[in-house]
């Protein structure tokens, strides 16, 4: 049974640490000196091993930090928190060089120490669990000659340690290729099996990207309680995978520069060069040319980057790899769900080999995982297929629609107008949600939710809120003919609530 390791010559530190952890439920094992530790190392087997290392720094009959190289050449992947003196700052710096997850203070509080040995067991966790999933699939599938040439493209920089700069659309798997070019070189299986990490530059404030990337030194800023390593210092002797990289902030590319051109950076409050022993891959799917020009991407760091360029094609550009991928998706997809394999008609296929996908393969991905959930049968028929494929197949994309609705929660009857003039006529010709069977109008809420995600919408949530309220308000006037106090009374809002829903859906107009 896997267990958190507990290193220390002080008999109290390991006490309390045991007692707190168990308290946990976090199984502990106990060393006096690295010396025990090494020899248990050599005793257990996989299932047996520490979980994570926790280690005092100074020892009689030895070092935490000669520990720490010994384990890490066993063990790349083991979490190791160094516990050390606030007199071995010195030391601590030499620990995160040597790979430490962390260091801990002494004397230390004894829930934060709970609380980061928790952290470095979920990341560790989390990084196993990657590690898993990667080796049981393919890297990559692809058949077309656009494919092939980027396989080819990866065999030749397989002994390289060169940056590059992966352009393609938007889920057209960059990282992919990244995490492929970084596997097959020297600083991954075929070499030293440094690490890969990956940043996406466009997700995270400016505020936090420069702690994300460098880390930031014990209180730099306000909540900075402990130092923190960044991407840099986590990628050590492997590869940083810098995402939509056109979108980082200028003054950030400014450092970002100085680290690819001496090989040194700072972290946030530090005063201390750090060696980036690190090779750096970019990703990008806008036009970095352009953003030069317009002045917000440094030529500089542009040519830093471009040093080999890998062009990514988009899906509709390899057409012959959409059956295999939906294969592959779809049997994916029923190992994470639990459930058997469904399998696609050939006029299913075909439909699917026709449309656009502006999502590239991220979206057929998400296609095949919706029709592992709402295909009824296991034979999935073209009129399983989701609102945007078929709307596409009949020359209209939902995606991008105005004011047509293609799913079933709008497939409902026209609600036609009294032949007096009233204030009713705002309601022409509106289909209306009127006398469906309760579970009709939720799938089709549900379809048509999938089909806006599936399409890579950001504003689902808005669309489809003022969609609802619009036909409640719709429906509840033609129930009272136009009345809306009595509307309001109906559906349970206030007088002023109905009176300004209908100005802000615009349903006065």
């Amino acid at each position: 049974m896997k267990s958190i390791w507990i290193v220390d010559d002080d008999q109290s530190i390991r006490f309390v640490l045991e007692k707190a952890l168990l308290r946990e439920n976090l199984p502990t094992r106990s060393f006096t000196s690295p010396r025990e530790v090494l020899q248990a190392l050599d005793m257990v087997g996989p299932e047996d091993g520490p979980q994570i290392l926790v280690s005092d720094i100074r020892m009689p009959g030895g070092s935490g930090l000669d520990l720490l190289g010994k384990v890490k050449e066993r063990m790349p992947a083991l979490p190791v928190i160094i516990m050390t003196a606030f007199s071995d700052l010195d030391s601590a710096v030499s620990a995160f060089q040597g790979g430490a997850f962390e260091y801990l203070p002494k004397p230390f509080d004894l829930p934060k120490a709970v609380e980061l040995i928790r952290r470095a067991l979920e990341e560790s966790q989390r990084e196993q669990a990657q590690i898993e999933q990667q080796d049981a699939t393919p890297e990559m599938l692809g058949q077309a000659p656009a494919m092939q040439d980027v396989f080819r493209a990866i065999g030749r920089l397989s002994q390289s340690n060169v940056t590059v700069m992966i352009t393609g659309e938007s889920g057209s798997g960059k990282e992919l290729v990244a995490r492929a070019l970084h596997k097959h070189s020297p600083r991954g299986d075929a070499g030293s099996k440094g690490p890969f990490v990956a940043i996406n530059t466009a997700a995270i404030p400016k505020d936090l990207l420069e702690s994300e990337l460098f880390g930031h030194e014990r209180g730099a800023f306000t909540g900075a309680q402990t130092t923190r390593r960044g991407r840099f210092e986590q990628a050590e002797g492997g590869t940083l995978f810098l995402d939509e990289i056109g979108d980082m902030p200028f003054d950030l590319q400014t450092r970002l520069l100085r680290v690819l051109s001496d090989g040194n950076f700072y972290r946030v409050g530090g005063h201390s060069a750090i060696k980036a022993n690190v090779r750096v891959i970019a990703a990008t799917h806008q036009d970095l040319e352009k953003r030069v020009k317009e002045g917000v991407f440094r030529e500089d760091l542009f040519h830093r980057l471009n040093v080999i360029r890998l062009r990514l094609p988009a899906l509709r550009e390899r057409r012959e790899d959409i059956p295999a991928l939906t294969r592959h998706f779809l049997q994916q997809s029923a190992q994470q769900l639990g459930v058997e394999s469904k399998r696609i008609a050939d006029s299913a296929q075909w439909v699917l080999n026709g449309f656009t996908f502006p999502g590239n393969v991220r979206q057929l991905e998400n296609i095949c995982h919706w029709l592992t959930v709402m295909a009824p049968a296991q034979i999935i028929e073209p009129k399983d297929l989701p609102p945007e494929v078929l709307g596409a197949s009949e020359g209209h994309d939902p995606a991008t629609h105005t004011g047509q609705d293609t799913s079933a929660l709008a497939a409902t009857p026209t609600v036609h107008q009294p032949e007096e003039h009233h204030p009713v006529e705002l309601l022409a010709a509106a289909p209306v949600v009127l006398n469906m069977p309760g579970a009709d109008w939720e799938q089709g809420l549900e379809a048509e939710a999938m089909s806006l995600l599936v399409a890579g919408r950001t504003d689902v949530w808005d669309v489809l809120v003022n969609r609802f309220e619009a036909r409640l308000i719709q429906t509840a006037l033609v129930n009272t003919r136009g009345r809306r106090i009595e509307a309001a009374q109906k559906l349970g809002i206030g007088r002023n609530t109905i009176t300004r829903k209908i100005q802000e859906l615009g349903l006065d107009d």
